[in-house]
């Protein structure tokens, strides 16, 4: 299973959304610069995963992007998939059901594959976003509260070093 740049994007995206779940819709230019994520490639993920249902839009001064459902609701098996197709390394598991059953001389590579993708996607299909984020009470005092980013330019100015940036 190959996850592409705009799978892993989609989970970053996601993710932070599941960190802020409870404060309402996080508009694209925050999440790109929480997430280092290219703000126009960005825009086109969160409308694919809107057109799923995935997250909302709201509009507005206080608009931007949240998720539809409660963070353990939504697997990552979901996200991959929507974005990334399949997770067997190569077709579907159906496909390779066929393969193990048709080609005698492969059928124990075939089931190896099998065996992988099997583990790959229970792996994921029992994994939620709120798997992933830590809950509000394990964060120390003053993280898990979205905080306004200050530009780069004026921490450094502010503090005299070099902001450590993702």
């Amino acid at each position: 299973m190959k996850i592409s740049q705009k799978g892993l994007y989609a989970l970053q995206a996601m993710m932070m959304l599941a960190r802020h779940h409870q404060q309402g819709a996080i508009r694209i230019r925050d999440i790109a610069y929480e997430e280092a994520l290219p703000e126009k490639f960005l825009e086109l993920i969160l409308l694919e995963l809107k057109n799923a249902r995935l997250v909302e839009s709201v509009r507005g001064a206080k608009g931007g992007y949240q998720l539809r459902r409660d963070p353990a609701s939504i697997r990552l098996s979901e996200i991959i998939r929507l974005i990334d197709g399949p997770l067997a390394p190569f077709g579907d598991a159906e496909q390779l059901r066929e393969l193990i059953d048709r080609d005698q001389p492969h059928r124990a590579l075939y089931q190896v594959f099998l065996d992988v993708r099997d583990a790959a996607a229970k792996i994921l299909e029992h994994t939620s976003l709120a798997d992933l984020i830590p809950s509000p009470r394990a964060l120390p005092s003053g993280q898990g509260k979205r905080q306004k980013h200050t530009p780069t330019k004026i921490r450094k100015k502010e503090s005299g070093k070099v902001p450590n940036l993702k």
